[in-house]
């Protein structure tokens, strides 16, 4: 389908990275088109797989931990032992690397209870599972809400003005979900444009009560749109992960500096052997050595370096389909 792409594809794409729940009059009239013509493009990509718009939590404001798993397979296990991790809710972005006897995913534990059962009881005895190495995510430098799409765009400054939503005030302090919002998030998990009448249906709840409840849940930091995109629409290329080591009086800066280049998706402290995970993407290997020499090359902080190409991706946000 890669063919099948246009310009306007990818703006409507980045129009809704502006806004996911963007109507389509708004983006039509920031586009210079017609609203048919949006809902029509729109329908089309999700229909391909190529476009979903998600509600994405996020674990910190859950009290959650979120893991970056590496599993060392036997050879010719990986396959079947990533698609069990696919199949699990919690689980997002789980790669084969490694000349594919290594799998990464990400996975979201909401208890010491569920991270112990995963990590010291159900992987390191699946069979021909070889070893698991986890990294918990400390500090986020660039994800989430954040896209890749982001540094990708191409709209006008007059179109991107029109589509920003007003500023969600953040409100810190305890979050506490009971069924109703655990319902609204899974919903939205599914389809983030999801109409409040839908959504009403899916809780139990009216339309009013939806509408408040969002709005409370984005301010509280629990709940942001997300876009789930087939890399091909940008001509994105292939995902390498980089496990960095830098001294913690530098891991600040770092991350921070290593978050503003174009190429990275993700970017976050963690525990584990190294303390800097990225996700970069570039066109094609000699993209990724001019990346490396360059740009890394120039964080002199940096003492390590791991880079490990991902060969297949099996699953990409948390919920598929």
């Amino acid at each position: 389908m890669e063919s099948d792409y246009d310009e306007l594809d990818r703006q409507l794409v980045r129009a809704l990275q502006i806004d996911g729940r963007a109507p389509f009059s708004t983006i039509a009239e920031a586009l210079g088109v017609s609203d048919r013509t949006i809902a029509r493009r729109y329908s089309k990509l999700r229909s391909a797989g190529a476009l979903r718009v998600l509600g994405g939590v996020a674990p910190a404001a859950l009290g959650a931990v979120q893991w970056f798993l590496r599993v060392r397979c036997a050879p010719g296990a990986a396959v079947p032992v990533a698609e069990a991790l696919a199949r699990r809710p919690d689980t997002s972005w789980v790669s084969l690397t490694s000349g594919g006897t290594e799998i990464t995913c990400t996975v979201d534990t909401e208890s010491e209870a569920e991270s112990e059962a995963l990590l010291l009881a159900k992987l390191p005895r699946t069979q021909r599972v070889e070893g698991v190495t986890a990294h918990s995510v400390l500090h986020a430098f660039y994800g989430g809400p954040d896209s890749l799409i982001a540094k990708r765009g191409s709209l006008s400054r007059e179109a991107v003005e029109l589509l920003r939503p007003p500023p969600v005030p953040h409100r810190p302090g305890p979050v506490r979900l009971d069924d109703g919002d655990r319902k609204l998030l899974a919903a939205l998990a599914a389809d983030g444009r999801a109409g409040f009448e839908q959504l009403a249906a899916a809780t139990g709840w009216s339309p009013t009560t939806v509408r408040r409840r969002m709005r409370e849940l984005r301010e509280a930091g629990v709940l942001y749109l997300d876009l789930d995109v087939d890399g091909r629409l940008f001509s994105l290329g292939t995902r390498t992960m980089l496990w960095l080591s830098v001294p913690p009086a530098h891991l600040e800066e770092t991350g921070k500096a290593l978050a503003g280049h174009p190429e990275i998706a993700f970017a976050a402290a963690t525990t584990g052997p190294t303390n800097l995970y990225a996700s970069v993407v570039c066109a094609d290997q000699r993209e990724l050595y001019q990346y490396l020499t360059t740009r890394v090359a120039g964080l002199p902080a940096v003492t390590h370096i791991e880079t490990a190409p991902v060969i297949r991706t099996v699953k990409r946000a948390a919920r598929q389909g």
